[in-house]
């Protein structure tokens, strides 16, 4: 077998396609991988409960790195050394006083898998609202009392830039990203969080040079991350500051991009013979 790889998938536009369902090709390819024994992680903004289904499906007994890196837990081992970096709640309270006083539509705060919503809003809930996940909804000020892993606001879409300046404000405390259309929407983790330093970590836990980290991702949470891998890809439907820094650039998610770039680069069909 050629040398044990870690390999880093993102979710959304990455490993999933735009149904938010992984395809039977590039699952095979990942199976194959993992049985020739390369290690395969999730590493998403999203929270625990939104991707442990994803998790699950490809049979994973990996670390994961939620939040873009805020949460970087084991879901299989709770032995193993997580690390929970959340925002300082005096932090978040500055930040959603700053957001009341723009203007937006609303204000979502996560602790870890605990969610407080703003104000009431089916088109929110309708993404963020798990099975059996309870949505804490009313004032923020008053509701949220613990340091939160991560804060989501949805502004009206002409106040994004204004917005984007004003936290800009507090740029040693917090990080701030935009997610990807449709969704205007801000995601805010504390300073110096992003997916590259769950990397490193589970990188070092496995004994993973650099140069055996392939990372996948296609927007702008996905820099440090694609940055720091050896071999850092970008999806063909990326954005192109993240194609420009990418060692390569693969099909898109809606072509198998993962499954392509993996079995030309590990060679796998040729071992599976």
């Amino acid at each position: 077998m050629s040398k044990r790889h870690l390999i880093a998938l993102d979710l959304d536009g990455t490993l999933l396609t735009d149904e938010k369902t992984i395809s039977e090709s590039t699952k095979r390819v990942v199976l194959n991988a993992m049985d020739q024994g390369h290690i395969v992680v999730i590493a998403t903004g999203r929270p625990h409960r939104a991707s442990i289904n994803y998790y699950h499906e490809l049979g994973l007994d990996t670390p994961m790195v939620n939040f873009n890196g805020a949460l970087i837990h084991h879901p299989k081992d709770h032995r193993w050394d997580a690390l929970h970096s959340p925002l300082s709640i005096r932090t978040a309270r500055k930040i959603i006083h700053t957001c009341r006083e723009l203007g937006v539509k609303n204000i979502l705060a996560e602790v870890k898998d605990h969610v407080y919503l703003d104000q009431y809003d089916e088109e929110i809930l309708s993404i963020f609202q798990t099975n059996n996940d309870p949505i804490n909804i009313g004032n923020l000020q008053n509701n949220l009392k613990d340091d939160p892993t991560s804060i989501l606001i949805h502004p009206e879409e002409e106040k994004i830039q204004h917005l984007r300046k004003e936290l800009d404000e507090h740029a040693s405390l917090i990080d701030h990203r935009k997610w990807g259309a449709p969704w205007h929407v801000i995601e805010i983790v504390r300073a110096g969080m992003n997916k590259a330093v769950g990397l490193e970590k589970i990188s070092r836990y496995f004994h993973i040079p650099k140069e055996r980290i392939i990372a996948f991702g296609d927007e702008d949470n996905d820099l440090e991350m694609i940055d720091y891998a050896g071999v850092g890809v970008a999806m063909g439907n990326a954005i192109n500051e993240l194609k420009d820094i990418s060692n390569y650039v693969t099909d898109s998610n809606e072509e198998d991009g993962i499954g392509e770039f993996l079995n030309d680069y590990l060679k796998l069909n040729r071992e599976a013979m």
